[in-house]
């Protein structure tokens, strides 16, 4: 990518150094549930102190409305930095200004006042042409941290120049979020497994009664395109579904829970893969010499829908191919598992990931290689 990394900074002894870090952590009652994120840019935060440097770190934190909200104040995770990299200070939440989702020059101003040079380690929020993203490269010496380097590697390592037989597995909802990732990774994998609810408007593409189950008709179309014109394409052959006046989530709803084939019959809802799906899976993922994976298989939150999920999951883990796995879902079903340590990339950036894997770029790098030290 040619982007500069730390060592390409000049000499930052006495020198101040604004970090933008990807702190977006989950909280339950003011609480860190996880505090990944935070440990993920100690080796910046740590790097940047040994060389003498004063380090000021910002971040976003869930989704205000350009205005201070208490329910998402650095707080919490000021307190938990302070314990792992004492000596660093946290700015309060970016989007508590609305300049920062405008890349509003005054905001970058404020932002970058007093700073000697500029380190963006948020890759999670590198896709966006925020403020704090794309606004301090224009200005001072910038470098990617180390956690946004190694992303920007191994993503764009997967994308450009992976190790075959290349085997993506794609999830979640719909075809509409992921059709851009999908006809990008078309060009270069040799299977593109898919499963989750975007399945269903596949199958239904190839005239399948999908029963209640999530359906884009605006998609079908396309999705019969792609049916055409490759053959690399894997598809569900069974499914796991929830029968009518049943809850997801809720099994004291009722409803039954059944196993179909690749037809679903009125009111009945896919929520899974199917066993016989899962063991198909699992033999073209074991063969593979890279593997990424992105998106669940089903509802794996309701324990009766998790079971392709876990099947994927354990197989990726277990894969002697070189394994990518992308941040939100993917990442917590790795978690819920305890697989987390067990692949060789896990990304903190689940749209962040897929845009460079779309795109081969995103703002936050293309800032990054403007900027007046590179």
């Amino acid at each position: 990518m040619n982007i500069p990394v730390l060592e390409d900074l000049p000499d930052l002894d006495g020198r101040r150094v604004l970090v933008r870090a990807d702190f977006n952590v989950p909280l339950a009652d003011g609480e860190i549930t996880d505090d990944l994120r935070i440990r993920a840019a100690l080796p910046t935060l740590h790097w940047l102190q040994e060389q003498g440097a004063t380090v000021t770190a910002c971040s976003h934190l869930g989704r205000p409305k350009g205005a201070p909200d208490p329910a998402f104040s650095m707080d919490p995770v000021r307190a938990r930095l302070a314990e792992l990299a004492p000596g660093v200070t946290l700015l309060e939440n970016l989007r508590f200004d609305p300049g920062e989702t405008a890349d509003d020059p005054a905001f970058v101003q404020t932002l970058i006042e007093g700073q000697d040079a500029y380190v963006n380690d948020a890759f999670g929020a590198s896709h966006r042409a925020h403020a704090s993203i794309v606004g301090p490269p224009r200005f001072l010496p910038s470098a990617a941290g180390r956690l946004l380097a190694r992303e920007a590697e191994v993503l764009l390592g997967v994308r450009n120049d992976p190790r075959h037989p290349f085997v993506a597995i794609l999830g979640g909802a719909k075809v509409s979020d992921k059709l851009g990732v999908i006809e990008a990774l078309l060009e270069v994998v040799d299977t593109l497994i898919v499963g989750g609810g975007m399945c269903f408007t596949f199958l239904a593409a190839q005239g399948h009664q999908i029963g209640a189950s999530l359906v884009e008709p605006d998609q079908v179309d396309t999705c019969r395109r792609l049916l055409a014109e490759t053959d690399a394409i894997h598809l569900p052959s069974d499914l796991t579904a929830l029968g009518p006046g049943g809850k997801i989530g809720d099994p004291s709803a009722g409803g039954e829970v059944r196993q179909f084939g690749t037809d679903l019959p009125d009111g009945w809802m896919g929520l899974d893969i199917g066993p016989g799906t899962a063991a198909e899976f699992l033999d073209v993922i074991a063969e593979a010499g890279t593997v990424l994976w992105n998106g669940p298989m089903g509802v794996f939150e309701d324990d009766r829908f998790a079971a392709g999920t876990r099947a994927v999951a354990e197989a990726v883990a277990g894969a002697r191919g070189f394994t990518v796995v992308g941040g939100g879902d993917s990442a917590a079903a790795l978690a819920k598992f305890d697989l987390a340590g067990d692949v060789d990339h896990l990304s903190t950036g689940g749209g962040a990931s897929l845009e460079l894997l779309e795109q081969g770029d995103l703002p936050g790098l293309k800032a990054l290689r403007e900027a007046p030290n590179a």
